[in-house]
């Protein structure tokens, strides 16, 4: 727990989570479609996970699909009173792995219905609306109907707090005009700093900022400064990465995935490495080195 600690706390709505969570995406199998090679090793990171002071989960019934709400349910549930599970809707699969968008308030409804039934719950504490304009990038666009849907199914005691993912600037101010807005799920790291007035500006309103592909996602940095800072760090270049966003703001939450306890491990001591101002300045400017 001391690892955990060391990494700091924020709200997440009106809980109070741990700043390194952990992202349930790779417990799906290949391509986030179809059930995982190792089962049983997926519920022991899980376990692990939630272990070591994790109490912030990412995932989405999407994942899968359904088969990643399951192996969270097979194996934590009854849930930890302090685990606050955080998930999505706005998007299906076909038979093919495809993602769809499925944005259509009937579609919502039944997004929420499905993480509540596969994850064994009776209200989800967070939802996040994925938008699906651009399904690679945020792109402008009303998400109105959208947050309107998650709203009444809030006021049914469906969903407690609303979140955004892949959104912009414009959208979550049309969000907040309809609903309150406990943190918003972006692309964000050392290199893809598009979001950096973002999480300034909602820093400011203490709502949470969660970053995800950490290290690139499906297309990795390749960076070579990277590589050479986490070795003068003693570290791996994800390590140097997640510390680097500890780093960057205090509503910065983390949610790293991976479906190997070893693995795992590794990217919670990330909270223990300590940026110096230089280092710092020499992380800041590997955006410019990658572009």
């Amino acid at each position: 727990m001391a690892t955990m600690q060391l990494a700091g706390t924020f709200r997440l709505g009106d809980r109070t989570v741990n700043r390194m969570g952990y992202g349930a995406m790779q417990l799906a199998g290949p391509g986030v479609f179809g059930p995982p090679k190792d089962r049983a090793a997926c519920i022991a990171v899980l376990r692990e996970a939630v272990e070591a002071g994790v109490n912030h989960i990412d995932t989405s019934d999407f994942y899968g699909p359904h088969v990643t709400n399951q192996i969270i349910r097979e194996a934590l549930h009854p849930y930890p009173d302090d685990l606050v599970i955080v998930t999505k809707v706005g998007a299906v699969r076909n038979a093919e792995g495809a993602w769809l968008p499925a944005l259509e308030p009937a579609q919502i409804a039944q997004g929420v219905h499905d993480n509540l039934r596969n994850l064994g719950r009776d209200v989800m504490e967070v939802v996040n609306l994925r938008v699906m304009g651009d399904v690679h990038r945020p792109s402008e666009g009303s998400i109105e109907k959208q947050v309107t849907a998650l709203a009444e199914l809030q006021q049914k005691g469906l969903v407690r707090h609303i979140g955004l993912s892949n959104a912009t600037a414009a959208q979550v101010a049309e969000a907040q005009r309809i609903a309150p807005v406990v943190c918003v799920q972006n692309h964000y790291n050392v290199v893809h700093r598009d979001d950096d007035a973002l999480i300034d500006h909602l820093a400011a309103q203490g709502i949470a900022y969660v970053p995800f592909f950490p290290l690139g996602g499906f297309s990795p940095i390749q960076s070579t400064k990277l590589a050479q800072i986490a070795r003068a760090l003693d570290a791996t270049p994800m390590q140097a990465a997640l510390a680097w966003l500890l780093h960057r703001a205090p509503n910065v939450l983390l949610i790293p995935g991976t479906s190997s306890v070893g693995h795992l491990r590794e990217n919670l001591k990330a909270a223990q490495l300590e940026l110096s101002s230089e280092v710092l300045a020499e992380m800041d400017a590997i955006r410019t080195e990658a572009q």
